[in-house]
């Protein structure tokens, strides 16, 4: 391989009670992608905000095209040709597409006026070379998060770029979305630009990437070609153990029907029923627009139904509200865990108490003791990477995020639990622990549905798969007796 075009050599950075990065090495390589790789907290997004003029490092060294630089803030590192497309979405509602693109960088006419024909056809040409097909002159606020995630790529190509970060930028797309995302991708590598790729989806790894860069606990954990290794290899590099079992499936058996949904139906759904037992994991598949999720949000009661019986327990229930669906021991946490499932500015007790506090408290006040041991016996049961249970939950990594919002739906004490998307964004090793926890949960004889997008982890995880499509279920699987093929089949039925 070439000389780099970019080193980065014992990298470190330090947070309150936190070393987030111990003597870190990176080498960037021109017209090369690199698979930025590591469990979530092991230091990736930390290191490329380092890169990108976010964070400034505390110790270390960056050589760039041979030189000595300091990366003295975002601008800077703009100017020396980095950008980054972040995993958080860094956009404006109110202004238009054209707008968000060239935020702070709009070209100029006569007395330093805007000059918005020029900006919005070259935010015309940039959409089109992504295939957006959306007018620059559209708010934002009107797109999609996968829209607004291709238009969040669509501000880093304007840069013009010699070394482009891209943390997650699959996350939200469609498959559509993604191939043209990846066509970009290879032709910016044809242009002899530097691609940063991080993604917890290894299939995309090796789609795409020359070679990985893998961190282990905010350290160094070394270098590979892609060509030289496989999945099982990738893995055991990023977590230092080897996976035996990717989806660990455990048998019990089932016990009386705990969840029983009858002909339910509003503007989302229409005529579902069907039932969960005790013991019983049942997957629900689908594509995009099958209204997985309003199902989801419509047994627990944050949209109503119009008609048709839900019964907890043999009990018949009315969910009115997502308060309803608590009381009726109904959990729900939501695919969504930044914008729905969590209070980013709250700490990590506060996050994982607020929906059980009445469980912690006397008639006039929260028992802080009780509250404290409750939060910490899950921080610990769920091995939650944080220096205390103080700490604000946004300087989480996203797979510790996503283990306290299954915690605070948990400390509810729930018959039914209902997981949306419950391992997006989450690395290998979090997965994991995440599928143990949803088989602890199993085991003790009550309900889980689990939505996902993954057809491995339905299949891997489900004892029964429920297909919808556009509203509709259109088709009900054994695991032992389904394949992929029949349940894409069902998903394109209606």
């Amino acid at each position: 391989m070439q000389k780099p075009i970019l080193q980065m050599k014992g990298i470190v950075k330090e947070f309150p009670g936190v070393k987030a990065l111990d003597g870190v090495n990176l080498e960037i390589y021109e017209g090369k992608i690199m698979g930025l790789m590591g469990e979530n907290g092991a230091g990736k997004s930390t290191l490329m905000k380092i890169l990108s003029g976010v964070y400034k490092k505390d110790g270390g060294e960056i050589y760039y095209k041979g030189k000595l630089e300091d990366i003295k803030g975002t601008k800077d590192a703009q100017n020396k040709g980095i950008a980054i497309i972040h995993q958080e979405l860094n956009l404006i509602n109110d202004l238009t597409i054209g707008e968000n693109i060239f935020l702070g960088r709009e070209p100029r006419g006569s007395f330093g006026r805007i000059n918005f024909p020029k900006l919005h056809e070259d935010a015309g040409n940039i959409l089109k070379k992504l295939n957006v097909e959306c007018s620059s002159r559209q708010l934002l606020g009107d797109l999609s998060i996968g829209q607004q995630q291709m238009i969040e790529i669509a501000k880093a190509l304007s840069l013009n770029a010699k070394i482009i970060i891209m943390d997650e930028p699959t996350d939200a797309l469609t498959d559509k979305e993604t191939e043209s995302l990846f066509k970009v991708i290879n032709e910016l590598k044809e242009e002899g630009k530097s691609i940063v790729y991080i993604s917890h989806r290894l299939k995309e790894i090796f789609e795409l990437c020359d070679y990985i860069t893998v961190l282990r606990d905010g350290k160094y954990a070394g270098q590979e070609n892609v060509c030289n290794i496989n999945e099982d290899k990738m893995i055991e590099m990023m977590v230092g153990r080897k996976l035996t079992e990717q989806f660990p499936k455990v048998e019990v058996d089932k016990s009386e029907v705990i969840l029983e949904v009858k002909n339910l139906k509003n503007k989302y759904v229409n005529d579902i029923s069907f039932n969960v037992k005790g013991g019983e994991i049942v997957g629900i598949s689908g594509l995009m627009g099958a209204k997985r999720t309003e199902l989801a949000k419509t047994i627990y009661g944050y949209y109503k139904k119009e008609s048709g019986e839900i019964y907890v327990k043999g009990r018949k229930i009315e969910n009115k509200s997502a308060k309803d669906g608590l009381k009726n021991k109904i959990a729900y946490v939501s695919e969504d865990r930044k914008g729905d499932g969590l209070i980013l500015g709250l700490s990590v007790r506060e996050n994982m108490s607020i929906s059980s506090l009445d469980k912690v408290s006397s008639k006039f006040r929260v028992n802080k003791a009780k509250e404290l041991e409750e939060v910490k016996s899950y921080i610990k049961k769920m091995n939650i990477k944080t220096p205390s249970e103080n700490q604000i939950i946004k300087n989480l990594s996203g797979g510790n995020q996503q283990k306290v919002a299954i915690g605070k739906a948990l400390m509810t004490k729930p018959e039914v639990l209902i997981l949306d998307e419950p391992t997006r964004g989450v690395d290998v090793g979090a997965k994991k622990e995440i599928y143990d926890l949803i088989n602890e949960f199993k085991k003790e004889g009550k309900a889980v549905i689990m939505i996902s997008s993954e057809m491995p982890e339905i299949l891997g995880m489900s004892d029964r798969i429920l297909v919808l499509s556009e509203g509709n279920l259109t088709g009900e699987f054994d695991r032992e007796n389904v394949t992929q093929e029949m349940i894409l089949k069902s998903a394109v039925n209606n």
